[in-house]
């Protein structure tokens, strides 16, 4: 399938970066250089971006967010660029993980990131798409054509993200939605010994990632924990991760911000990678 050949392009990079963690972890040094290597992330200018490695002839790897159209109260929609909240982090979220992506792993990457809609058919070009802010006003607006769209991408091969929304009506919004999708598909509750978690970075589980300015905002709506949820192809591998309760992007975005705990722009980075890495090796 069209997808599937594509993705195998990436494999072979992909294999040399998780055989070097390998070998660094038998070696016993794993720990300690993977803190050093995120703790450069931490406060201070952000550079700009001579520093990510670009391959434009093989083996790149393209950042593609998705952009959508949202239900307001006035029973509208909006969702045009820089209009809506498909763009909320852009573009500073997406260009620092590929920052991270760069120094952190032997995949290179193409220093724009992308953005597209399900419908689009270039969206099969790519193994990994990214969203956020799916439960915002009254939830996300999708089309029967992408629906159909999307839905053939991830049964070819195709890894979609969902980051970056909170507490029960969001995630009564989020899956009025998603669940046009799979009808007869259960969303699941991931463990945290499931293999995404482990597939590069040890991690223990899904992490509760704040938005800049607002932690404390989150007890007092009740909301205590982070979850990961994910839908699954008939071999269990997942074909959408949903980050619930969690914030990745704003920990992307605000990683050399002098007010962002550093402790939370790394768990970002790490469960990104991981996200990645799984999507290019399942």
């Amino acid at each position: 399938m069209w997808l599937i050949r594509r993705r195998e392009k990436y494999l072979g990079i992909v294999k040399i970066t998780l055989f070097a963690t390998t070998l660094i972890g038998l070696l016993g040094f794993s720990g300690l250089l993977n803190a050093q290597r995120l703790e450069s992330f931490g406060r201070g200018a952000q550079p700009d971006g001579d520093d990510i490695l670009v391959d434009d002839a093989a083996g790149e790897f393209n950042f593609v967010r998705v952009r959508f159209n949202t239900y307001f109260s006035g029973g509208g929609f909006r969702g045009g660029f820089g209009d809506g909240p498909w763009a909320i982090d852009f573009p500073d979220a997406d260009t620092n993980f590929l920052r991270g992506v760069s120094r952190l792993t032997n995949i290179r990457v193409m220093s724009n990131p992308i953005v597209l809609e399900f419908d689009d058919p270039e969206i099969f070009d790519y193994p990994f798409l990214y969203m956020l802010e799916v439960g915002q006003g009254g939830g996300i607006v999708l089309s029967p054509a992408e629906i159909e769209n999307l839905r053939q991408y991830l049964l070819r091969g195709g890894f979609l993200l969902i980051d970056d929304f909170w507490g029960q009506r969001q995630w009564d919004n989020f899956y009025a939605a998603f669940s046009q999708l799979f009808p007869d598909r259960e969303i699941v509750e991931l463990s945290p010994d499931h293999e995404i978690f482990h597939v590069y970075y040890d991690i223990d589980g899904p992490q509760m990632i704040p938005a800049l300015y607002r932690s404390d905002e989150y007890g007092e709506q009740g909301i205590n924990t982070a979850s990961n949820h994910a839908i699954l192809d008939d071999q269990g591998r997942v074909m959408v991760l949903i980050n619930w309760n969690s914030d990745m992007g704003d920990g992307w975005e605000h990683t050399y911000h002098p007010d962002y705990p550093t402790r939370y722009a790394n768990s970002a980075y790490r469960l990104g990678i991981n996200y990645l890495m799984y999507s290019l090796t399942h």
